[in-house]
């Protein structure tokens, strides 16, 4: 009976004792180094080493150690394939990334995107969604920017609480050009496209149309805009332009652009 419980089951590092899983490390695996926290899909290996791109097909080399992984934020080891695989050909989200699969959405992040409305929100979704779910960034609709400066203090900006403003008709000299030059914060960006409204930004070819109608001044630009394609309420042809957009081949250049700046932003490290 006394060599039956003469082990002490507390004597050294029990702790460690739990099993690290194995997985394969499969093309287009989407894993997390646990050290770095960088975030990135299966694409080769080399030196002994497994190599992960991440979504802006950025490339790093990490060797395959114990429990050295994250998978659905566990611990995992990797092990190279023990026999050779086909790599899937790539599937692209409506952004153009690479696109992740069996990768669930974070948790959402303290830092924000906001847009100007509504309309813009959905856009951005429509587009940058799959992007966005993955890095845990939340998009949020304001109802204009005439009060962007207070709402930005009250938000409380910092090192790990990031914001990203998309504003509509951002150009020299404009009322929104004025209104963001009084946010100063290096925790804040502020960007936006040329764009009397974001459903400007959308191509025309996108609608079957050869360009957007030109709205007389004085005149709300979207009741000009129906009244000129002979659409009867500014919800119809808002609808109507979200059913053409199915990827960012479908809106202008600058949307583009200011989109992806401020994602980079919002999700840079501390």
């Amino acid at each position: 009976m006394a060599g039956r419980y003469g082990e002490d089951v507390l004597a050294g590092d029990w702790r460690r004792r739990k099993v690290t899983p194995e997985v394969d490390a499969e093309p287009d695996l989407v894993v997390e180094d646990a050290d770095s926290g960088f975030c990135g899909a299966v694409v080769g290996f080399e030196a002994g080493a497994v190599v992960l791109e991440d979504r802006h097909g950025r490339r790093r080399n990490f060797p395959l150690l114990p429990a050295a992984f994250l998978l659905d934020g566990r611990p995992v080891t990797l092990r190279r394939p023990t026999r050779p695989s086909v790599p899937a050909a790539r599937r692209r989200t409506a952004s153009g990334s690479v696109a992740v699969d069996n990768v669930k959405a974070q948790v959402a992040k303290a830092s924000r995107i906001w847009v100007e409305g509504i309309h813009d929100a959905a856009l951005v979704e429509r587009i940058w969604g799959d992007d966005l779910r993955i890095e845990g960034v939340v998009v949020e609709p304001l109802d204009g920017i005439d009060a962007l400066d207070a709402e930005v203090r009250d938000f409380g900006p910092g090192p790990t609480r990031r914001l990203g403003v998309l504003v509509d008709h951002l150009v020299p000299g404009s009322k929104e050009s004025r209104i963001v030059a009084r946010v100063n914060s290096p925790y804040v960006l502020v960007t936006g496209h040329p764009y009397v409204d974001v459903w400007q930004a959308v191509k025309p070819a996108a609608l079957g149309i050869a360009a957007w109608p030109v709205v007389p001044p004085g005149r709300p630009w979207k009741e000009g805009v129906c009244a000129a394609l002979g659409v009867a309420e500014p919800g119809d042809m808002w609808r109507h332009i979200l059913s053409r957009v199915n990827s960012f081949a479908d809106v202008e250049t600058p949307l583009i652009n200011a989109m992806e700046r401020l994602i980079d932003f919002v999700t840079e490290a501390p």
